[in-house]
């Protein structure tokens, strides 16, 4: 079964804009904040709350997850692009952002990824491997207030 084009990014960020980031399993140095594909049948903040589950072992619901609002559509990795359809070549990514209180623990998911780091906002801008992904984490201080 091929993955649909629509996915999300979740900025995972505390009160004091310390920024979470994964390494890829996959693509060891490559590292990225929560991101993946909606299923069939699920709304973006399902998306959300799934992904940010299996990636971290968060609940959403125990913390503060807002829609940034922001689209972005972008050329999927050529060497992603066997997990869509034969004639997919773009991705809709839909930006999220949960806020924790400080830093909390983490369980990550030993199949997709090897390690996790906190990094100040602007290190992990520079620290991760796609480009909205970076951009995403360089409007956290618009988006980081309570609310």
């Amino acid at each position: 079964m091929y993955k649909i084009p629509v996915s999300v990014l979740v900025v995972i960020h505390t009160a004091d804009l310390q920024v979470l980031l994964l390494e890829r399993a996959d693509h060891p140095g490559y590292w990225q904040s929560v991101t993946g594909s909606q299923d069939s049948g699920e709304i973006l903040i399902q998306t959300a709350a799934r992904e940010v589950f299996e990636e971290t072992g968060l609940n959403v619901a125990d913390y503060a997850l807002t829609d940034w609002q922001t689209e972005n559509r972008y050329e999927i990795y050529e060497e992603w692009r066997w997990r869509y359809g034969p004639d997919v070549r773009f991705n809709t990514e839909h930006v999220f952002g949960l806020r924790l209180p400080g830093i909390v623990p983490i369980r990550i998911a030993a199949r997709e990824h090897l390690n996790f780091m906190w990094l100040p906002w602007q290190q992990a801008a520079s620290k991760v491997f796609s480009s909205s992904n970076a951009e995403a984490i360089l409007k956290l201080p618009e988006h980081s207030q309570p609310g």
